[in-house]
Formats: structure tokens, sequence, C-alpha cells
């Protein structure tokens, strides 16, 4: 069925037809969600709570054809606020973490670098630019549009977390 009848049947009130929209986009934003948290199940809470707050919030959709993109930045404010909520953790005493350095250098570990962690020396908006023009292939006008931040902001924003991710490769000897 035609994005629009079903949007419109689901800003109605229809759940039908609003399940059968967010089930197109459900893995996409599991995706998303599970980038940011690195973690399965606050990645599904993730997935749950778009779908709630977009189905609460379907009546101010404005365009059709910005479904997903609506979608996924409910889910990427939503894993951002996750991740503020896990900073108010209190963190380990300095005693504890200075005996597991003393035990980990003993040990002769290879270290890896995955694209993960050098993701996550990024900050939170070079994050999302990169995720969503290289891993969700947004144009840069669609990512402005959807983080709310001007056109050459978006772009100074993803050259400035390019550069960070190269100099991070460097650093690793990896090339």
């Amino acid at each position: 069925m035609d994005i629009h009848k079903l949007v419109k049947k689901a800003q109605k009130g229809n759940e039908k037809a609003f399940l059968e929209l967010f089930q197109q986009h459900e893995e996409a934003i599991y995706r998303i969600a599970y980038t940011y948290l690195k973690n399965k199940e606050d990645a599904l809470d993730v997935v749950q709570e778009t779908a709630y707050r977009s189905f609460k919030s379907i009546a101010g959709l404005r365009e059709a054809n910005y479904f997903k993109t609506w979608l996924i930045r409910i889910a990427i404010n939503q894993s951002i606020s996750i991740l503020k909520q896990r900073k108010k953790v209190i963190p380990l005493p300095p005693e504890y973490t200075e005996q597991q350095a003393d035990s980990s250098s003993e040990e002769d570990i290879p270290l890896s670098v995955t694209l993960q962690e050098l993701l996550d020396e990024l900050d939170t908006h070079e994050k999302s630019v990169i995720l969503l023009k290289y891993y969700q292939g947004y144009t840069f006008q669609v990512i402005s549009d959807m983080l709310e931040i001007p056109l050459g902001s978006t772009k100074s924003i993803l050259y400035r977390g390019l550069n960070k991710l190269r100099k991070s490769l460097k650093r690793g000897e990896i090339s």
C-alpha cells in the first residue's frame, strides 16, 4: 500500500496501518540504536520506545515522505537520552581500576581497533552525522533537517569527525 495512504490511516488512529509502516523501518531503527548503545537490550528498548512515541505523535507528522527520517530522529534522540542516563552512573573507586590496570599490563594481549571503538571516540553530533551519511545513506540536506542543524554545520561536523577517525587510525598504526 502507498506510504501516503498508510500515514493518513495511522494519523486517524488505525493501529494496523501504523504497525505496517513501523515494521518496514524497525530493523534500521535497531541498527542505529545498537550503534549508539552497543547493547542488544537497550537497542530493543529504543525500538520499543520509538514505536510508542511515534504512534502517540504521528498526527503531528506533516509530510508522509519523511516518515522514516522522523522515526530515525526519534530513535537517535532516545539513544542519546539513554547515553546521558548512563553517565549518571557512579564510577568505580580508583584503587579498583589501578588494580585492574596492573594485572592487565602483565599479560601480553594484542590490541585491536574496531570501527565501533573509533566511532565511540567521536562526540554525539559527529557520530550521528557519520552514521546517517554512511550507514543510512542520507544526503547532507536530509541530515541537516533531521538533526535541525544548518547545512554548512552538517558538512563541517562530518569532515571534523572523519578527520578524528583518520587521526585515530594513524595513532593505532592501522591503514
